[in-house]
Formats: C-alpha cells, structure tokens, sequence
C-alpha cells in the first residue's frame, strides 16, 4: 500500500528547513505534527518537598530542553539568583545551544557531551567534587541513575516536570497511512485515547529499542525502524519505506 499521509506524534520541528519537509516535498506525502504527549511543570513547593535546595549544588546536568526550561523556571519561582559559577553540563549540543536563551554563553562553564547520556559520563567523572542536580521528568529511565552512582559522583535527582498524556479524541476518526512513534510514552497516549485501537492497514514506524519493545508489548507490528545503520534518523527511514512502497 502507498503512503500518502504520515502523522508524527511530536511537535513540529521549530526550524526552517526541517527534513520533515524535504520528505514532504520530495515524496508528494502529507506529513502532520500532532504531540501525544506534552510536559507540564511541577510547582515549585512540590520541588522543596523534594528537600532541594538550589543553593546546595555547584553543577547540573541538563540532558533536555525541557530540563534547561524547567531548571529556570523553579529557580525564577524560588528566587534563586543562579550563581555565575554555577558548571553546565549538557547532554548535546543542541542542549548546550538552547541554554543561550537563559545565560550569557562566553561567560559560563560548560561542558558539552557528543549525543547521549553515557557519552557525557566521561566528562562529569572529571569533576567529582562538586555537587550535581539533575532536574528530570517524573520518567527517567532506570540506565541514569545506575550510570551516574557508577561513576561515583554527588548527585541528586529533582523532578521538576512530569509527561503527561494528550487529549486525541479529535483523532478518532482520523486515518493515517504511518503514525511515527519516538518513546513508549507515545505509545502509551495511543492506548490510554484509544483502548480499541487497531492498526488494520497503519503502518507503525518507531525510533528507539525501547519504543520498539512498548510497541511489540501493546500487540503492535513495527513496519519502520529507526535508528539503523542503513537509515540513522528518522526520516531517512521514512523515505526509505515510501520509495519501496509507493513505486507505482
């Protein structure tokens, strides 16, 4: 069957020319963006019950811009003046670039990671005296905390916001040829919306093993996969699947 409409269930890319639209253009598909899920912050008294005092720590680990806006946010909440000494590091340089919206870039330490989470362990483990906060999601995934106990550092985790699951009862009756799946939080807003669901003739395209495995887990057939060695991201993934599938 041809692919002639793709929903993603992300936000739509904030950037000029996404690759999502060199898909669209160069494969004559319609691509949609519509989040499953969505972030909303903790309040700042729920965070002191945490028993977190900003003041305690000298380093933060930020592995999202979630993590960047919400840090922020608690702070401006507990008027907290974040301290110039304060050591940033961030997860990626995408991270480590959106942090320019809070503080003046030159004028900061901070250290960047390559793109995952153990690839910033290296450089976190050079600093072990100080002090780290990690303002996270109420989901974290278990390989975290495990990593950063493993290197032997001070740390303490904050939830400073939680995932929550969106409203996509205006979907109901929507078909789409491929629904493009990132977490198994995304899976997880398709089932609590839809109970009944049934793929029938979706395709399901995934990134990630662990999205892989909640779609396996909710009885869903994964026809596109991402990351592989052949298709990196996403949409090379996608591109991949409709060349295949819409020769006419």
């Amino acid at each position: 069957m041809k692919v002639k409409t793709i929903l993603i269930s992300q936000p739509e890319p904030k950037v000029e020319n996404s690759p999502y639209s060199d898909l669209e253009q160069k494969q004559k598909v319609k691509i949609d963006f519509i989040p499953f899920i969505h972030v909303d912050g903790v309040p700042s008294k729920e965070v002191r019950q945490q028993k977190i005092d900003l003041s305690n720590f000298t380093a933060i680990i930020l592995t999202s811009r979630n993590a960047v806006d919400h840090f922020f946010r608690i702070a401006e909440e507990m008027r907290f003046k974040v301290p110039d000494s304060l050591k940033y590091f961030c997860q990626s340089e995408a991270v480590a670039y959106y942090l320019q919206k809070y503080v003046v870039y030159r004028k900061r330490k901070i250290y960047v990671g390559k793109r995952t989470f153990p690839e910033l362990m290296p450089l976190v483990k050079k600093y072990k005296n100080e002090k780290f906060l990690l303002p996270s999601s109420d989901m974290l995934k278990p390989a975290v905390p495990k990593q950063l106990d493993k290197i032997g550092i001070t740390w303490k985790r904050g939830v400073f916001y939680r995932t929550v699951v969106s409203d996509l009862s205006h979907l109901e009756k929507v078909f789409y040829d491929v629904v493009v799946f990132f977490s198994p939080s995304g899976i997880k807003s398709l089932f609590e919306n839809f109970p009944d669901f049934e793929q029938k003739n979706t395709r399901i395209a995934v990134f990630g093993n662990s999205t892989i495995k909640a779609a396996k887990e909710h009885g869903l057939t994964v026809d596109i996969k991402a990351p592989t060695p052949e298709t990196p991201s996403m949409t090379m993934a996608l591109e991949k699947y409709i060349k295949e599938h819409n020769k006419k």
